[in-house]
């Protein structure tokens, strides 16, 4: 589920900053008894289960306190000086056009507090495990402003925690795809989604090339593009969607930079639309490429534009600068392209006719044809023409000589609806009956065995299951695929040691996963089901290292990018380095809306207009988004 009121402490130890301009309603700041002052009601706070809720919501221009909990709702408020209080922000405060923001602990305008007495009478059941108590009025003047609802929570007298609601994406930690021996081996493409959507699977193939350009140039070389047109004539397939994103060097004026940007996609699009006849879906997007301009000069002299605006870089390196950067800049005039293909061949026949012609090369052991055939059948279930119970129909006798056509059966329904991999993980074990000896279906049945352990849907003892993974590289299998495969067992041993208590030993199968996954290739998915594992069993600064240097690159998925913005935009730290403007031009040059609404208010769509607190992404937003 998408985690709608998650209430994070930004301020536990308070620090003077400014005088306050507003009443304050004898709320103590900063005593220096503050701690012991607090500590009965800041244990109550942070005594809660994971299934408690509560929330700050508007009603008819009052605020009122949702929870769900009334027993840990009376020990937070236990007593008479203990109350709540409520600060009221308006997106205002954050104006592009103010040089600066007044730092106070109250950023907005602060309701008087509701104390324990008051709060326990005014509690009121509006269903089960569902109340709500009114907090106060909001201001008329702040009626029909972008406003959020900050939390003051308060005890003896003093405050204690100052909560802001952060509406962050969540997302889960997967396996690392290690797909399915068919004909060969076979991986699903899986895109990444946050928890609140659906997982979209990708069963066509796609390809990806990059294609240069010479300066004040839309026309490609024919050596550029000669790769593209090998692997299209090599592979039996249409392109049904294009995806483009075209880039210029920064220098120059940004009109003529997307004149060229616009002509430089055209140009791919009409040279590849030449190469069929069905029409291609495509989608073009254009940008100055500074993501690889502020990349590159890391290290040369010119790294000290790195903290200047976009004019001021271009003012700077306007003339002879740019003809000394050239070197650079020659290197950012590109085309990205991305191609999803499908199979041209047009199954006319009917299942029925292509069943028979299975069942036929079956009985006169006909292998090629057999296969063929078989794959015919899938690409009928791929397209949604036929049911995967047409494959009860194809009639495969039980025997060694036709084991391949079994161990395919099987895995393609796992990779199909791998919740059907108890049943998948039993056929397999039935064909292994038949075949003890041969790998292929030995991995298929090891890659079922640790999805089933992960969700604990197979009583697996983790000794001997480690003993048989590693048994894999003797029979033969490739040793980039027994890494990754030992790297997802001790991904799921670290999550079974957490869930133990068993701190150390978790720690050390984390490290063994931060160490192991550099042995192979990872997949856009892998690297965000990876992040999400280090965030959660290890620490977040595991996984921002991980995907900080793959998202400077232009061609990383906007997905998995701006996955990365939500697991570090909260992290001071991090948002305030360089690289991380770097990081955040990416995203814009991606998805310009997307990157700025994540500044909206949380009743808007966004994290919150409050990460605007931070100057440095103050500082990015308001170079690139409307005020």
């Amino acid at each position: 589920m998408k985690v709608k009121y998650l209430l994070l402490v930004i301020c536990s130890v308070f620090v003077s900053i400014k005088a306050f301009t507003q009443e304050t309603f004898g709320i103590i700041f900063n005593a220096q008894d503050r701690d012991q002052k607090c500590k009965p009601c800041t244990r109550a706070f942070n005594k809660r289960s994971n299934g408690v809720r509560y929330a700050i919501k508007e009603m008819d221009g009052y605020l009122y306190l949702s929870i769900n909990d009334r027993d840990w709702f009376n020990n937070v408020f236990k007593n008479p000086d203990d109350g709540i209080a409520i600060d009221i922000v308006s997106k205002t405060r954050y104006k592009c056009i103010l040089e600066s923001i007044n730092k106070t602990q109250i950023k907005g305008h602060l309701l008087k507090p509701i104390y324990a007495q008051e709060l326990k009478q005014g509690l009121r059941q509006l269903a089960d495990n569902i109340y709500k108590v009114k907090l106060g009025k909001v201001p008329n003047h702040l009626l029909n402003q972008d406003v959020e609802y900050n939390i003051l929570l308060i005890g003896n007298k003093n405050l204690c925690q100052y909560l802001v609601t952060y509406d962050l994406d969540y997302y889960s930690w997967d396996l690392l795809d290690m797909g399915m021996y068919l004909d060969d081996l076979t991986y699903d493409v899986k895109k990444i989604q946050s928890t609140d959507k659906a997982e979209y699977v990708v069963k066509n193939k796609k390809l990806k090339f990059i294609i240069p350009f010479k300066k004040n140039k839309s026309k490609y070389s024919q050596a550029s593009i000669k790769p593209l047109y090998d692997s299209l004539r090599l592979t039996n397939y249409d392109i049904v969607r294009l995806n483009i994103k075209a880039y210029s060097s920064i220098e120059g004026i940004s009109k003529r930079n997307f004149e060229l940007q616009e002509e430089r996609a055209n140009s791919v699009v009409n040279a590849l639309q030449t190469y069929q006849k069905p029409t291609i879906k495509t989608t073009v997007s254009t940008s100055e490429n500074w993501v690889e301009f502020f990349n590159d000069i890391e290290g040369t002299k010119f790294e000290y534009l790195n903290s200047c605006s976009k004019n001021e870089v271009k003012e700077a390196i306007a003339g002879a600068v740019s003809r000394e950067m050239e070197y650079i800049l020659e290197n950012h005039r590109k085309a990205v392209v991305e191609l999803e293909l499908e199979h041209k061949e047009k199954n006319n026949k009917a299942t029925s006719l292509i069943l028979a012609e299975f069942n036929k090369a079956i009985t006169q052991r006909q292998w090629e044809v057999a296969n063929t055939k078989q794959n015919s059948i899938f690409k009928k279930i791929d397209a949604g023409e036929e049911s995967v119970d047409v494959l009860q129909k194809m009639n495969i006798p039980r025997q060694a000589k036709y084991a391949e056509f079994l161990i395919k059966n099987a895995a393609y329904k796992y990779m199909l609806d791998d919740r059907d991999a108890l049943n998948v993980h039993a056929e397999l074990l039935d064909i292994q009956e038949l075949v003890p000896n041969n790998t292929n279906l030995k991995y298929n049945i090891l890659a079922i065995e640790l999805l089933l352990w992960r969700y604990n849907a197979l009583d697996i003892e983790d000794s001997k299951l480690l003993k048989k993974i590693r048994q894999l590289e003797d029979d033969g299998i490739p040793e980039s695929l027994v890494s990754r495969m030992l790297v997802n067992y001790n991904m799921v041993l670290a999550h079974r040691l957490m869930r133990a208590g068993d701190f150390d030993k978790k720690d050390k199968r984390v490290f063994y996963v931060d160490k192991n996954h550099k042995n192979f290739p990872l997949s856009d998915y892998d690297y965000s089901s990876l992040a999400q594992f280090f965030s959660i069993y290890g620490n977040s600064d595991l996984a921002a290292k991980l995907l900080g240097k793959k998202a400077r690159t232009i061609d990383i998925d906007e997905d998995l990018l701006f996955y990365y913005l939500n697991l570090t935009l909260v992290n001071k730290t991090l948002t305030k380095k360089l690289d991380y403007r770097t990081i955040m031009l990416n995203a814009i040059n991606m998805n310009k809306t997307r990157f700025c609404n994540l500044f909206n208010s949380v009743e808007n769509g966004g994290v919150t207009f409050q990460l605007l607190e931070d100057d440095y992404l103050r500082k990015t937003f308001c170079e690139n988004c409307k005020d």
